[in-house]
């Protein structure tokens, strides 16, 4: 029998792997950013009141996409490695499974869109106008989530035998046909914050097709035998291994996010549009971390593929490249968030109070860029390896430990004081607690797995 091809993941410079791994991704991830912006974007300009509702609603969004990237994420890494240790049954078996556990994410968001997302806002806020509109609006996006769980799997298919470049069609085309639809639902059909969820579903469901379409067309690597398929709870075990400390840590994230709203809303003066500049912040910032997000997906099967091939040379090169080209591009954000703040808030309608309030948010917010940087390009070697409990321990550290604690001790100075911006010092100090603890566990690692691997070919 014919031994497979090597893999360009065990052969190309790394500087030239990672640009052709990631830049196709990272471009992707750009264009996803762009679902939420354009979301806000429109819905700022129909009223503020349906603005704050989104932002409200970005706690279980960001849950939902954590449970399609964490499950995505263990698929990635075990089916990388599969093909690094020249065994195509099994990663077929991982890819299958994966597909199986995707459809079973989507109906737990279907059933909490059908019962609970009422009570996820009356718990944030009692304005029942801001409610309304986010119930309207959040209902849509569970309810039709299959397209978002089955576009980040059958993409992370493509990015685990290096068909990066495919998930930038698939993310674009999506994004498109929601810039499009946007304006169309929110205000030609009178829809507001519906119609924007309406649009944003038909996208996902769309990018969706394609990227099944693309799987069967352009993936020789990966052969979906879905009729004959049956669970196998040893595999997903092995996915979950990996991929729940993900889901957890963005978990995480969705905790942090709706208690820092209860906190905005409960102990500022500003009251809901402290909520309001947190969210617009969350949407802003998705253009600086989502194409570092990207790097790091392109990054976790090459670390993975060449850990499956014992050669550390390959997976330390990968690593520093990666926290370079990461510290580079984040040096862009924090220049942009520091420098011009009001431009940035003015692209969602600002009005002058709501400036006064988000300058320094952002300003303040944006100044600890660099550190998130170096921490997400980290992180992907504790993904790659199977150790994504180090993940969710540094994302516990930085946003339950740090972050929440802090912002409620600052917020109530903040508020009797007089000085609303105090509660945004919470983010430095998260984010330093966060490098600490990320240095901490990738020495740990190094030491321990890394080192003993085989230098491998030069």
């Amino acid at each position: 029998m014919q031994a497979p091809a090597e893999n360009k993941m065990g052969l190309m410079p790394i500087p030239k792997l990672i640009i052709n791994m990631s830049l196709p991704m990272i471009l992707s991830m750009l264009v996803q950013a762009l679902y939420n912006v354009v979301d806000s974007y429109f819905v700022a300009r129909f009223e503020q009141d349906a603005l704050t509702a989104v932002s409200l609603a970005f706690p279980a969004q960001n849950l939902m996409i954590g449970f399609a990237t964490g499950t995505a994420v263990g698929v990635n890494a075990l089916l990388s490695r599969a093909l690094g240790e020249k065994k195509p049954d099994l990663a077929n078996r991982i890819a299958e499974n994966g597909v199986f556990l995707a459809l079973v994410c989507y109906v737990i968001f279907l059933v909490f869109g059908l019962f609970g997302v009422r009570a996820f806002f009356a718990a944030q806020t009692d304005v029942q106008k801001i409610v309304n509109y986010g119930v309207d609006y959040l209902t849509v996006v569970c309810c039709f989530s299959f397209g978002i769980f089955g576009q980040i799997m059958f993409e992370r298919l493509m990015q685990s035998t290096g068909r990066t470049i495919y998930t930038m069609f698939t993310q674009g085309l999506g994004a498109i046909i929601n810039l499009i639809l946007d304006p169309i639902f929110i205000f030609t059909f009178h829809l507001g914050a519906k119609g924007a969820a309406i649009a944003t579903v038909i996208g996902q469901i769309v990018a969706f097709i394609l990227a099944v379409i693309l799987n069967k067309l352009k993936n020789d690597d990966v052969k979906l035998d879905l009729k004959r398929f049956r669970p196998n709870l040893k595999l997903i075990g092995r996915i979950y291994a990996i991929g729940v400390p993900s889901i957890l840590m963005i978990a995480i994230g969705s905790i942090m996010t709706f208690a820092m709203n209860i906190i905005l809303i409960t102990y500022t003066a500003a009251r809901e549009l402290s909520a309001t500049v947190f969210g617009v912040y969350f949407k802003l910032n998705r253009f600086v971390f989502m194409p570092v997000f990207g790097l790091n997906n392109g990054i976790i099967p090459i670390i993975a593929y060449n850990y499956g091939a014992r050669n550390r040379r390959r997976m330390m090169e990968a690593v520093k490249m990666a926290i370079l080209f990461a510290a580079g591009y984040i040096m862009l954000g924090l220049l942009a968030f520091t420098l011009m703040p009001g431009k940035l808030l003015s692209i969602f309608n600002a009005s002058p109070e709501m400036l006064r309030v988000g300058i320094p948010a952002i300003r303040i917010i944006g100044s600890t860029f660099l550190f998130a940087g170096v921490c997400i390009a980290m992180g992907s070697v504790f993904q790659a390896l199977g150790y994504g409990t180090y993940s969710m321990i540094v994302s516990f550290a930085r946003q339950l430990v740090a972050l929440l604690p802090s912002a409620y001790v600052l917020a109530r100075v903040g508020l009797d004081v007089g000085i609303d911006w105090l509660v945004w010092l919470s983010f430095p100090i998260a984010e330093i607690a966060s490098l600490i603890t990320t240095l901490i566990l990738f020495r740990r690692l190094y030491r321990n797995v890394i080192a003993p691997i085989p230098e491998g070919a030069q």
